[in-house]
């Protein structure tokens, strides 16, 4: 499975425990709530698809140490394939890159995916104090499909417990 088309010059790579310490670092600094390295091991484990989006290799554009090394990570995301549906777990883009376009591409690639997959829906919990993602699924198409209360762990300053939104939105399928 390939998840180059519609991500021009973004390179997905299947996440490996040796990407962990670099994917736990970006979590803890971008979350609330951060996955533990248990999750994300139990993730790969199960054979979620889990991906780490780094620059392309382009020699012409590698600087070594920059965002534009091959080897720095600039996003992951995880995906649990279920029967009819894919189900985003994860996606995280890098603080330093963000309101790039970056997620909006990734989402793309991943919509591409789902449809090679013949998988026709993409379904996704967000939370509703997380504007910036709520506006992108919105703007990519994604409709509110229901709520589920008290989803996420309890906020440390006021202890209570945030709703998610669900969304889904249907995907083309080649006939």
């Amino acid at each position: 499975m390939s998840m180059q088309e519609g991500a021009a010059e973004l390179s997905f790579m299947p996440m490996q425990t040796a990407d962990l310490d670099e994917v736990l670092s970006m979590e803890s600094v971008s979350h609330l709530h951060p996955w533990t390295r248990g999750n994300f091991s139990d993730s790969l484990a199960s054979g979620h698809w889990a991906y780490c989006i780094r620059p392309q290799a382009d020699q012409a554009k590698t600087v070594p140490g920059t965002y534009l090394d091959p080897q720095v990570l600039w996003a992951y995301c995880i995906l649990y394939p279920a029967v009819d549906e894919l189900h985003l777990l994860n996606i995280t883009v890098s603080p330093k890159l963000r309101k790039l376009g970056l997620g909006s591409r990734m989402m793309a690639a991943i919509e591409g995916v789902a449809a090679q997959q013949n998988m026709p829906r993409i379904i996704l919990e967000v939370r509703p104090s997380n504007i910036s993602a709520l506006a992108l699924y919105q703007k990519l198409g994604y409709e509110q499909i229901g709520i589920r209360k008290h989803y996420y762990p309890a906020n440390p300053e006021s202890g209570n417990r945030e709703d998610a939104i669900v969304m889904a939105k249907s995907i083309k399928l080649e006939a």
